[in-house]
C-alpha cells in the first residue's frame, strides 16, 4: 500500500519526504505537511500520537487497533489536530457503505430476510473480519433491529460474517439477504489496491488546513 500510495501521490504532484517502516525509529515529522498511516495494529496508535503530538494532520488506514480509538479521539481534540479515520478509503466502497445502509433500512422489517456479510482478502491480511466488513455490518445494526456481529455465528440479533484468505484478492464485500423464496445481494470487488491509494491521497490533500476529526463521508461529500 505503501508504495502505491507514494506512485499516486507522485502522480498527483506531491513529494514524499518521509518514508518510515519498522526499522526507522528517529525521524522529524513536523517537516510534512500530512501523514499517512498504512501500518499493522501494534504500530498504528505510536504512528498516530507522533504525527498528532507535533500538529501534523494524519490519515489512517489502518485495521485492527480500534481498542485504543476514543485515545487517539481525545488526544485529536487537545492538540486541535485534524484526523481521518477510514476502514477503507475507496470511493466505491465508501458508496457502497451509504448503499449497504440504505438497503439495511429497507429490509429492517421484513423478518422473513436473514442477513449475512461475507469478506474475502488475500493471505497477507492480519486481522479477521475486516474493518471494512466491520463498518458495514454496523451500518446494518444502526439501521435495522440486529444488535451485533460475529464471525460466523448468527441468531436473530447477530449478523454473521464469514471471513476468506485467498491469495492475490485484493478486497471482496458481499451482503446477502436470503429468504425461501429469493435472496437480495449487493457486492463491491476491488480489482487492485489502487482505489484504497487515491482514496487516501485524496483525504489527505482534503484535510491540510482543517482542523477536527473527519471521515470519508466529509471529504466525499456524500451521504
Amino acid at each position: 500500500m505503501g508504495k502505491t500510495i507514494e506512485k499516486i501521490a507522485v502522480s498527483r504532484g506531491h513529494n514524499i519526504l518521509l518514508r518510515i517502516d519498522k526499522h526507522i525509529k528517529d525521524y522529524d515529522i513536523t517537516k510534512v505537511d500530512v501523514a499517512i498511516d498504512f501500518s499493522v495494529p501494534s504500530a498504528a496508535v505510536v504512528n498516530l500520537s507522533k504525527a498528532l503530538n507535533n500538529n501534523v494532520p494524519v490519515i489512517s488506514g489502518t485495521t485492527g487497533w480500534l481498542k485504543d480509538y476514543d485515545d487517539i479521539i481525545r488526544l485529536c481534540k487537545e492538540r486541535d489536530g485534524a484526523f481521518i479515520y477510514a476502514s477503507n478509503f475507496s470511493v466505491g466502497v465508501n458508496i457502497f457503505f451509504e448503499l449497504n445502509n440504505y438497503l439495511a433500512k429497507m429490509m429492517s422489517n421484513l423478518e422473513k430476510y436473514k442477513v449475512n456479510l461475507q469478506e474475502i482478502h488475500h493471505t497477507q491480511k492480519l486481522d479477521a473480519p475486516s474493518g471494512t466488513a466491520i463498518t458495514l455490518a454496523e451500518g446494518i445494526i444502526d439501521n435495522s433491529n440486529y444488535k451485533s456481529w460475529s464471525l460466523y455465528k448468527s441468531d436473530s440479533e447477530t449478523i454473521p460474517i464469514e471471513a476468506k484468505r485467498i491469495e492475490d484478492v485484493p478486497g471482496t464485500h458481499s451482503i446477502v439477504y436470503d429468504s425461501n423464496v429469493d435472496s437480495i445481494e449487493i457486492k463491491h470487488a476491488a480489482k487492485n489496491r489502487e482505489g484504497f491509494a487515491l482514496g487516501a491521497v485524496i483525504a489527505a490533500e482534503w484535510i491540510i488546513g482543517k482542523t477536527g476529526i473527519f471521515t470519508m463521508k466529509d471529504v466525499l461529500n456524500i451521504g
